[in-house]
């Protein structure tokens, strides 16, 4: 599916969807939990059904309401489940030990560019606590419960595999510890995961780079859980606020929250002021803060992002030729992008590589091109937020799918 886009003013409000991270740590921990639970979550996407899905197949009874999900949680897991994980890393990394903690085996299988995204890590952890797992790629077969115990994991490639673990553990009942080696990368999802735990009864201590879960009955349900909106999705319509001119308000947000891409205020404040920002923490940001800062003037560097060449695409490259092919300047190098800001973009085709965040970066930037713009593979934001064309045209956007 194409996108075309003419130039266009965008004016007016939007509501953010609810948190994709918060959904799928929600229907994870609810589907383990002492009773059911009703999650208020009023919008989905293709990656949180996919552990909505997985989750039915593990034996939840998980049915869409009005305003979310009510899950009604496993009883006695399906052994021997096939699990399709789509083409959602969070889906994989997270039930891949979820699973393994409840199932003394299972099969795990993905789309598109996910059985090349890296796992070993995780795998590591896993058969070092009574796990045999067929492949470090998928698809792959587990055979054996996972155990509590001291867990050592690397934290430089993916905050997910450390999330995974910790809603895995609590399905043990014992006493847990996971130390972290090397630099965490997006440390705040994984704070958000250890207050969904909370949420949900479990007990944590975070001190320094280890995570002690303590002994405890399981989850238990707060039988009502709501999602708070997604900074991560929200960032493309308070980009698009910076770059038109303060016409754009993004509602249902919350300040408070520990989601790290909440962030993208205050760096678009410190456009101009600053000239690199370290994006470790926030790798999701950067395709829409790239295209932002094309329409500030000089150089801005978004550095220590050598995790986005693990994405959906290789985000370093794909962000890259998507600036140049609308007519702006950027380089990508193994850890950074650089975007050599001349306060336009002319507008052109490109290419989606089959990554949201690409095309929804894009289309953000098409609004305010001098010309036209055509984007090819438009249809991957299902990924993670269908109805964002939707919200696009409310505001004014001008974009004709085909």
């Amino acid at each position: 599916m194409k996108a075309i886009i003419k130039p266009s003013l965008l004016c007016g409000t939007v509501a953010a969807p609810a948190s994709k991270s918060m959904a799928h740590r929600a229907l994870i921990c609810a589907a383990f939990a002492d009773k059911p639970t009703d999650i208020l979550c009023t919008t989905t996407s293709v990656d949180i059904d996919a552990t909505a899905e997985c989750l039915r197949q593990l034996g939840a009874h998980i049915t869409r309401t009005e305003n979310g999900f009510l899950v009604k949680p496993i009883t006695k897991p399906n052994e021997n489940a096939v699990l399709n994980c789509h083409e959602s890393g969070s889906t994989l990394r997270f039930m891949l030990p979820v699973a393994a903690s409840v199932c003394k085996g299972f099969s795990l299988y993905g789309e598109g560019r996910l059985p090349q995204r890296p796992i070993s890590e995780l795998c590591n952890a896993l058969t070092a606590h009574g796990c045999s797992i067929s492949s470090e790629r998928l698809p792959l077969t587990v055979c054996g419960k996972l155990t509590a115990g001291d867990y050592i994991i690397d934290g430089s490639v993916s905050s997910q595999f450390i999330s995974g673990l910790l809603l895995a553990l609590p399905q043990t009942h014992a006493k847990s510890t996971v130390t972290i080696l090397g630099e965490i990368q997006s440390r705040p999802y994984i704070q958000m995961t250890l207050d969904v735990l909370s949420t949900f009864g479990i007990k944590t201590d975070f001190v320094d780079n280890k995570i002690t879960v303590f002994e405890n009955n399981g989850y238990i349900s707060p039988e009502i859980y709501t999602v708070e909106g997604d900074w991560s999705n929200g960032a493309f319509f308070i980009c698009a606020d910076a770059i038109q001119g303060n016409n754009v308000k993004c509602l249902n947000l919350t300040d408070t929250s520990t989601q790290g891409d909440k962030a993208v205020t205050e760096i678009i404040k410190d456009f101009g002021k600053k000239d690199a920002f370290d994006v470790g923490n926030i790798p999701d940001l950067v395709p829409v803060l790239a295209v932002t800062a094309c329409f500030t003037s000089g150089k801005t560097v978004f550095a220590n992002a050598a995790r986005l060449k693990i994405k959906e695409s290789d985000r370093l490259v794909s962000t890259a030729k998507l600036i140049n092919d609308l007519g702006g300047n950027a380089v990508a190098d193994d850890d950074s992008l650089t975007v050599y800001g001349t306060g336009k973009l002319i507008g052109g085709t490109v290419d989606s590589f089959n990554d949201h965040r690409i095309v929804m970066a894009a289309a953000i930037a098409a609004s305010a091109c001098e010309n036209e713009t055509v984007i090819n593979g438009c249809e991957a934001v299902n990924k993670s937020y269908p109805t964002f064309f939707e919200e696009y045209k409310k505001l004014g956007g001008k974009v004709n799918l085909i």
